[in-house]
């Protein structure tokens, strides 16, 4: 079992990624760092698993980069007139084993030379990758999958998130297993208006007995 934690990715943006974040944070007590944060006013990802969750607030730690745009990287810092520079991303200190959460999918981009997937190849964390239980979700999710096994990066598992009808949830999830080789971690029903009591409540029902340290 990895010590240091994981990087959240997703098959797309508003898949359920900082939703997941929440519930493994309230559960385990992670760090949490999401590096750089698009949409800083409406939606600070951070200071929405702060407000979300029951835990200790020094786990968190701050973006190196925060844009108001609520766009890809590339296009919210270019409205700021910054270039998102690689070097300065650094992983914080910490002994707590830190749950990292990128932006979007893996092939987003952060400036004229790198995406997302750059930034899980330099922290060197399992990927756990989300997905959303949608029509088109197998594509999305074998196309991540194949992108990190060609880039030579760990796999942990999938989050089948947003199952609004159990037999097409089963569905995906087998289909992802079996064309994938990658095991499905756990499926996650529809919540509609989360919010504190929710992911508290949802944190003590979930298994994720894979992810006990």
């Amino acid at each position: 079992m990895n010590k240091k934690g994981f990087f959240i990715t997703g098959t797309d943006t508003n898949v359920g990624k900082t939703f997941f974040s929440s519930i493994l944070i309230q559960k385990f007590n992670y760090d949490y760092w999401k590096p750089i944060q698009t949409g800083k006013n409406l939606e600070n990802d951070t200071l929405h698993i702060e407000k979300n969750t029951k835990t200790i607030k020094n786990r968190f730690h701050k973006p190196i980069y925060s844009f108001i745009k609520p766009l890809s990287p590339h296009l919210a810092s270019n409205y700021e007139k910054k270039s998102i520079n690689m070097k300065k991303i650094k992983k914080p200190n910490s002994k707590i084993p830190m749950i990292i959460e990128g932006a979007g999918g893996i092939l987003v981009p952060l400036n004229k030379n790198n995406l997302i997937i750059d930034l899980i190849k330099k922290f060197k964390l399992p990927v756990i990758i989300v997905s959303n239980s949608v029509l088109g979700t197998i594509n999305h999710t074998l196309m991540t999958i194949e992108i990190l096994k060609k880039n030579k990066i760990n796999i942990f598992g999938i989050v089948l998130n947003n199952i609004k009808n159990k037999i097409e949830g089963d569905n995906h999830a087998k289909s992802i297993e079996q064309y994938g080789n990658v095991k499905v971690l756990e499926k996650i029903s529809f919540f509609k208006d989360l919010n504190k009591k929710k992911i508290i409540s949802l944190s003590k029902k979930t298994s994720f007995n894979v992810f006990k340290l």
